[in-house]
């Protein structure tokens, strides 16, 4: 598949604070996306990581700061952007097979109500077959296992050629075939100029595939490569004491 490199532009985010009712979400959040980085967002449950993405884009209101790409709003340019949610979010049971469901990552080069290019059918396709999920297209979305459910949602934030992309919590009950894909993926996107950031909570040996990581627990505790970041004062601060980690991340 033929990713275009995106303009080498950081997603800046300053002083950023969410507030839900009375309790503080998020507070004076200050981190910069580097773009050709594959960035993961690590903390404690409860710790405004999935919040973070969100009020990025808009999906939940900021109490305080922004968050520029290129400049301006990155919520004024949502075109660019694909946006994965936990799966816990999605309604599984809306009829749609595999290939609606990719084709709907379409939709906004397209314009709602057009019918879809042989362009945007080709991309859909090619998408498809790099997540391994093409013998499945016609399958009902609710059918899949969850490893399938993922690529498939992985294959339309891929049609949607954008230059960031936005992942929530993507390897939670998921196989290791699908891990692989999905950070090969990963990999390729980062590698071509995007910019690619990932909610995940597992401090195993996964964490090794990440170039940067966020590590937040409300505030930014640490932000920087993972041996800036990993390091056991951080972790102690984050996790609010001793925490197991891959003792090989960091390296």
């Amino acid at each position: 598949m033929d990713i275009n490199i995106a303009s080498a532009a950081n997603i800046n985010i300053s002083h950023l604070g969410v507030q839900y009712r009375t309790q503080e979400a998020l507070r004076d959040v200050n981190c910069t996306v580097r773009p050709g980085r594959l960035t993961g967002v690590f903390g404690p449950n409860g710790a405004g990581k999935s919040t973070l993405i969100k009020a990025m884009l808009g999906l939940v209101p900021l109490s305080s700061g922004n968050v520029l790409y290129q400049g301006k709003p990155l919520v004024q340019q949502l075109e660019k952007v694909a946006y994965v949610p936990q799966r816990s979010q999605i309604d599984w049971t809306y009829p749609a097979t595999v290939w609606d469901v990719v084709m709907m990552g379409r939709v906004k080069k397209t314009g709602l109500f057009q019918r879809f290019s042989t362009v945007s059918r080709k991309v859909a396709q090619s998408a498809l077959e790099r997540v391994g999920m093409d013998a499945y297209k016609h399958r009902p979305i609710g059918q899949l296992s969850g490893g399938q459910q993922q690529r498939v949602f992985l294959a339309r934030a891929l049609t949607q050629e954008a230059e960031i992309f936005c992942f929530d919590e993507p390897l939670v009950g998921i196989d290791q075939k699908t891990q692989t894909v999905i950070f090969d993926v990963f990999h390729e996107l980062a590698q071509a100029g995007k910019i690619v950031l990932v909610v995940n909570h597992d401090l195993g040996e996964s964490i090794q595939h990440f170039d940067d990581l966020i590590l937040l627990n409300r505030e930014i505790i640490a932000t920087g490569d993972r041996a800036s970041v990993l390091t056991e004062d951080n972790l102690y601060r984050a996790y609010s004491g001793k925490v197991m980690y891959f003792s090989g991340a960091a390296a």
